[in-house]
Formats: structure tokens, C-alpha cells, sequence
């Protein structure tokens, strides 16, 4: 359906996004290691000169024995040269190792973990701080103006329009103070834990997505008030919104489930099959993913009511059929209703009462089990036909005419 697509391509979108900022990200991170490498390669050089300075001030200061039993020179020179060899040679080994693992798919695979654990902690940052502006420029300001002596809007609309964000603000923030901590901890780092406590708290965002829809168009009949959408417009005027509106602010919830989900696709895409999380973040995954699934067939539902109980008001007689929850709308439109004739003879016209001697125009409603035909009044009404205004669907056959004549 047009939603799921939707959906695919905001979770397509955001992969893209991501794929772009860790590109970008490995950029800065090559250049920033390649300063480094020259960096240490100039200190290495300077250490080295300094040693030679040493040494040789060294051997002046001291002071000259004459000793028969002296270390003969040319073993002392032996010596040091074996020395030095087995350091270069150690040194040499070491450094194999190092630049073996370095280059290693395991290495790569950690460090592209490691930044999608920083995207994620960023992404948390910038929510959380997304929530607060909603709660403390929109939700409470509008409290106290439904508690003053002329409020602009009830705390009805208030509770209708913000519904459980104060709730939701409060749980990421305790979210993002444990994805502080872990890092806090770095090298050793433990999320699937942070996960188990997240997961059953997330079905006040059912509530939430379930009266988005809703709290928009609450939203909108307020701001027919003008009192109210000029309160509104200061309230947006606040350099914390930076020029976002409301609405903006309350559809930032709607897509954090998909975004988790993603975000633990691409962490078990890095992480090795023995880790010790692998499992924890694969359950929190399909748990997300379920949750996320409810969530779309609630909010498909709901839309789909409303659509059909619109409809239905536009209809001047009503609609008795639309009033079932299963009838699911598809699409509308314009048809042109033609007379059919056959060799000079005016055929019977089934739908309505036609006259038979010029086109008229239908307005047409397709669902699942019905379709409606309609006629457009001066005045912009709709009028159902009365003969086969509306045709049902259930036992209809589908005949595709191969004849392209």
C-alpha cells in the first residue's frame, strides 16, 4: 500500500542518510589518522636525534679507564649492533601484528560498530532535546494558558493534542543518561541491557501513534481560533524551535521506532555471531520490529475510519455501508457516464437515471467490498444515485477484455 511505501522509503531515506554521515565521518577519521602517522614519524625523528646527542655526550663525560681488563671495542661494537638489530627486529614484528589486525575485516567491523554506537548516542542527543522543546515551548505554556481567565484552548485539546509526550521526554532521557554511562565506560561497552529496560516501557508510543492523526486535526480546528494561533506563532518564534512549526515537533515520535530498528540492524551487521550481545539485540530487534508492525496496522486502521466516516459526511443522504469498520477505501475520482448505442439503437442504461441523449459526470468512491456513484449538486453536494448508486462488490467477476479494439 501507498503507507507501507512510505514507510520503506522514510527507512530506505534514513539508511541513506546514515550511509552518507559514516562516510563522511571515515573521511575525517583517515585524515585525522594520517596527521597523526606524520606527526609521530617527525616526533620518532626528533626522539632518535636527541638519543644520538645523548649518547655521545655520554661517552665524552666518561671518564677514560685504562684498565687491562677491559671489554675488548670491537666486541663492545659487536655487541651493540646485535643489539640494535634485535630491537629493529622485535620492533619490526610488533609492528606487523599491529597493521595485520589493523587491516583486518574484524577491526573494520568494529570500527564501523563503534560509529554507529556514537551516531546512535548523537541521534539520542538530538531527541531528547527535540522532546524537551516540545514539552517546554508547546505542551506546558499551553497548560498554563488554558488555566488563565480567557483560555484560547481547553486542557481537553491540550490532553487531546500532546496526549503521553511529557511521559515519553522523561523515558528517552533516562535512555540517554544510560547511553552516557556506557560510554562513559569505553572500551568495554554493554547495550542490550539498556534495551531490555527500554522495551517494556515503549507501548506508551502505541497511544502516542495511535492519536497522532487525531491531535493533528485537533490542532488544526484550534488554530481557527485566533486567539490561539497567534499565542501559537510566539510560541514557534522561540529561537529553540529554529523556525520548526507545532506540527513538526509532534511527528518527531513517529519515526524513533523505525530508527531504533534500523539502527540494530546495522549494529548486528557488526557484530560477530560468538558476541556476547548478539542475542539480547537480536530479541530487541524483533520486538521492535513486532511493535513497529501493530503500531502501522493501528494507525492504518484508524486512518482508514476516519477516510470512510469523511466520505460518508460528504454524502448529502448518507451512507449506511461506510459505517463498516472493515470496508477499507481505495481510491476516487471523475467518471464520464456515456449511453450506449447499437445500431441506431439506444441501448438500457443500468446506472441512474441518465438521460440518454448527453454524457454526465460521476463522482466515483471505490472500496473493497462497494462501489459508490455519485452526482455533484450546484452546490457542490453529493447525491448518491438512486438506482445503482451504490454496487456491491462481493460477488463481482473481473472480465479483462484482451481485444484491444
Amino acid at each position: 500500500s501507498y503507507s507501507d511505501i512510505l514507510i520503506e522509503r522514510e527507512v530506505l531515506m534514513q539508511k541513506y542518510i546514515h550511509l552518507v554521515q559514516i562516510v563522511e565521518t571515515e573521511k575525517i577519521a583517515a585524515n585525522q589518522l594520517r596527521h597523526q602517522l606524520e606527526d609521530q614519524d617527525t616526533e620518532i625523528e626528533r626522539l632518535k636525534s636527541e638519543i644520538i646527542a645523548l649518547n655521545k655526550t655520554k661517552e665524552r663525560m666518561r671518564p677514560y679507564q685504562g684498565n687491562q681488563e677491559d671489554e675488548d671495542p670491537d666486541i663492545k661494537k659487536i655487541k651493540k649492533v646485535q643489539s640494535f638489530m634485535r630491537g629493529w627486529l622485535c620492533r619490526r614484528k610488533w609492528k606487523t601484528i599491529v597493521q595485520d589486525y589493523i587491516c583486518s575485516p574484524h577491526a573494520e567491523s568494529m570500527r564501523k560498530r563503534n560509529q554507529i554506537v556514537f551516531n546512535m548516542v548523537e541521534a539520542e542527543s538530538e531527541y531528547v532535546h527535540q522532546l524537551y522543546v516540545l514539552v517546554n515551548c508547546f505542551l506546558r505554556p499551553l497548560r498554563m494558558a488554558a488555566s488563565s481567565k480567557k483560555p484560547p484552548i481547553s486542557h481537553d485539546d491540550v490532553s487531546s493534542i500532546f496526549l503521553n509526550s511529557e511521559t515519553i521526554m522523561f523515558l528517552h532521557e533516562i535512555f540517554h543518561q544510560g547511553l552516557k554511562a556506557r560510554i562513559a565506560n569505553w572500551p568495554t561497552l554493554i547495550l542490550a541491557d539498556l534495551f531490555d529496560i527500554l522495551l517494556p516501557m515503549l507501548n506508551i508510543y502505541q497511544e502516542f501513534v495511535r492519536n497522532h492523526q487525531y491531535s493533528l486535526q485537533v490542532l488544526a480546528n484550534c488554530k481557527q481560533n485566533r486567539d490561539f494561533d497567534k499565542l501559537l506563532k510566539q510560541y514557534e518564534a522561540n529561537p529553540a524551535c529554529e523556525g520548526r512549526m507545532l506540527e513538526t515537533f509532534l511527528t518527531y515520535p513517529m519515526f524513533q521506532i523505525p530508527r531504533y530498528i534500523i539502527t540494530l540492524h546495522e549494529l548486528l551487521a557488526h557484530t560477530p555471531h560468538e558476541h556476547v550481545e548478539r542475542k539480547s539485540l537480536e530479541f530487541a530487534k524483533s520486538k521492535l520490529e513486532e511493535l513497529s508492525r501493530v503500531m502501522h496496522d493501528e494507525v492504518s486502521d484508524t486512518e482508514n475510519i476516519r477516510k470512510n466516516l469523511a466520505i460518508e459526511r460528504t454524502i448529502v443522504e448518507g451512507c449506511d455501508i461506510l459505517l463498516d469498520t472493515s470496508q477499507t477505501f481505495i481510491r476516487q475520482g471523475s467518471l464520464i457516464q456515456v449511453p450506449s448505442v447499437e445500431r441506431g439503437k439506444l441501448s438500457k442504461v443500468r446506472l441512474g437515471s441518465l438521460s440518454l441523449k448527453k454524457e454526465g459526470e460521476r463522482q466515483c468512491f471505490l472500496f473493497t467490498k462497494h462501489f459508490l456513484i455519485c452526482t455533484r449538486s450546484s452546490g457542490g453536494k453529493l447525491h448518491l444515485l438512486k438506482t445503482g448508486g451504490v454496487l456491491s462488490l462481493i460477488e463481482c467477476t473481473l472480465v479483462e477484455e484482451t481485444d484491444a479494439t
